[in-house]
């Protein structure tokens, strides 16, 4: 059987191999999925559509509703004065991000990604026949500013994630002016994966779309009110952008689901109270498990934002871990540069996160 080469030059997830091969009793620190409920009044939106008969194909867009709830939201929250019709409400951020890379880069052009990073930027671009290229960190896994700058020769895409998943590190309002202006004399498009964008610990988020129009800026509703299962994210660009990727999502998914549309549009409308207690939670479920991991020996950077520590490690101790019964996600899942790291999630219970402390002090001490 003849496969394409493109798809044989990606292999299946790294998380997903992890999660899936999980056995009963383990502690799931792997999956980047929050444990809290959907909030109860973005449930009865989602209820109310279905009774009200809202089940059909939407605009492929997104319903207008929805698109200018999401302006009000760029323009309360991060001072962005984009129109309805710059956005395209899509299936997650996932095909954001796919739409964005089919659309905008030919076969063999560059597509610089984090390194350590999110485990789909280098298989899309491979996908949509790019190059995918490494932009290293520094120790603190942040951008580091001049070799990217010397990487935008040539290249066509620029991924940056903050607040990052796997690292947790959140770019400050510097760098990413820095890389936004850089980019657009070199001709580079920015696309800004900003989906942990409320999940700060002590700084400020800043969206790269502030900074200049070479930006496409892409979120969900996954991460902020725990929505992973809707599949409801959406992206904003240019309306030259808009109308390349509207071709690509028309094909691929003519339109996102019609009751998480208006599931979503309940979220942005509603009371934002829950995502602030998430957002305290997580930080106190950082500390213990951040602090745990010091006590046991281990040198970690802080996490700044997301809900994920970049723990470095040998192999060998991450397989142990694994094998007491901790899922937990090998750095070389998120680039080539992580071998030597481990991505814990604390996207669960403080007693989930300490019953896995004392596992891990069982087989590292």
């Amino acid at each position: 059987m003849k496969f394409a080469e493109r798809v044989r030059q990606i292999e299946l997830s790294g998380i997903r191999k992890i999660f899936e091969a999980a056995g009963q009793g383990s502690i799931n620190l792997g999956l980047g999925q929050p444990d809290f409920d959907t909030p109860l009044e973005i449930k009865d939106a989602a209820i109310a559509a279905i009774k009200g008969g809202k089940t059909g194909y939407t605009p492929g867009i997104g319903i207008p509703e929805l698109r200018a709830a999401i302006c009000k939201k760029f323009q309360r929250e991060n001072g962005l004065a984009y129109k309805p019709d710059q956005l395209i409400v899509t299936s997650g951020a996932s095909e954001a991000l796919h739409i964005v890379m089919q659309a905008l880069v030919e076969g063999g052009e560059k597509v610089l990604c984090p390194d350590p990073g999110f485990v789909s930027y280098m298989s899309l671009a491979t996908l949509a026949n790019a190059r995918p290229v490494s932009v290293p960190l520094t120790g603190t896994f942040h951008v580091n500013i001049e070799r990217a700058k010397d990487l935008m020769d040539g290249a066509r895409l620029f991924i940056l994630n903050s607040p990052s998943n796997p690292t947790g590190a959140v770019e400050s309002k510097e760098s990413i002016r820095a890389i936004v202006e850089y980019a657009d004399d070199k001709g580079v498009t920015v696309v800004s994966d900003e989906v942990y964008e409320h999940f700060i610990y002590g700084k400020k988020h800043w969206s790269a779309a502030q900074f200049g129009e070479n930006v496409v800026t892409i979120n969900a509703t996954s991460k902020t009110y725990a929505m992973t299962g809707w599949r409801l994210g959406y992206l904003a660009a240019s309306a030259e952008i808009v109308s390349e990727c509207l071709k690509v999502h028309q094909y691929c998914q003519a339109c996102a689901t019609s009751i998480s549309q208006y599931a979503a549009l309940a979220a942005y409308e509603g009371d934002q109270r829950p995502v602030a207690a998430m957002r305290e939670e997580y930080r106190v479920r950082r500390d213990i498990l951040c602090n745990g991991l010091v006590e046991l020996g281990f040198d970690l950077p802080v996490p700044e934002g997301a809900f994920y520590a970049f723990v470095p490690m040998e192999p060998s101790v991450t397989q142990k871990i694994i094998d007491a019964g901790i899922v937990i996600v090998p750095g070389s899942a998120f680039g080539k540069k992580a071998p030597g790291f481990a991505r814990f999630s604390y996207a669960t219970s403080r007693e989930n996160l300490q019953t896995a402390l004392d596992r891990i002090s069982s087989v590292v001490r």
